[in-house]
């Protein structure tokens, strides 16, 4: 099972997933969303798409996922990632990611937007952040290594967290079972990612473009 083939295909891996393990889905989805935010070398890990298909499963009933269970656990991993991320990157500051082992595993131009949107965003990026894939994981290492404070960050963290996780469940449970979504899974999964990448994506092109 490669990657693109388990985003793609993430309802029917996730519905294995349950029948393979029973509760054991939930520490799974804990830590899918936790290494996704928490370690910042695995930015391509797939959160929202895990997370919608969690929510869309607990819609059908039958299984042990719940609606309540899902957001409770997702917010908790998102919260503890980005507070991990946070002091590694004010540990060992944003340098690290272009010139120490880890950057083999990084894109430098995805370090360099998730730089930019920062440094043009502010303290609101910490929410923002958290609904763009790639981005997200760059976020909260750059807020500690720019020695962002704590508290503004934990307040921004805990806030982007809870809203982020109830959007993203809901929108599942909601709408991952009406037929047309349900038979167009893998679209809407790409479709997810690239609505996501917009608010990054569209500063950069008008800077080519200017």
């Amino acid at each position: 099972m490669n990657l693109i083939d388990f985003i793609l295909h993430i309802d029917a891996h996730l519905t294995l997933l349950v029948q393979q393990y029973g509760l054991g889905i939930y520490p799974i989805l804990f830590g899918i969303i936790f290494i996704e935010t928490g370690v910042v070398i695995f930015p391509f890990l797939p959160g929202d798409s895990f997370l919608f298909a969690a929510g869309a499963l607990t819609a059908l009933g039958g299984n042990v996922l719940h609606l309540p269970s899902v957001i409770v656990i997702c917010v908790l991993a998102a919260i503890l990632g980005d507070m991990l991320n946070y002091w590694i990157g004010h540990t060992v500051g944003v340098k690290a990611l272009y010139h120490s082992p880890i950057s083999r595993f990084i894109k430098p131009e995805k370090v360099r937007e998730a730089e930019n949107f920062f440094n043009e965003r502010g303290k609101w990026t910490i929410f923002l952040g958290r609904f763009m894939p790639f981005v997200r994981t760059f976020i909260p290492f750059i807020a500690g290594s720019s020695k962002m404070s704590w508290p503004l960050f934990s307040a921004f963290n805990i806030f982007g967290a809870i809203i982020w996780g109830t959007i993203i469940s809901l929108a599942g449970y909601f709408l991952g079972n009406i037929p047309f979504i349900s038979g167009h899974f893998s679209l809407i999964m790409l479709g997810i990612v690239v609505v996501s990448l917009l608010p990054i994506a569209l500063p950069y092109l008008k800077r080519k473009l200017a």
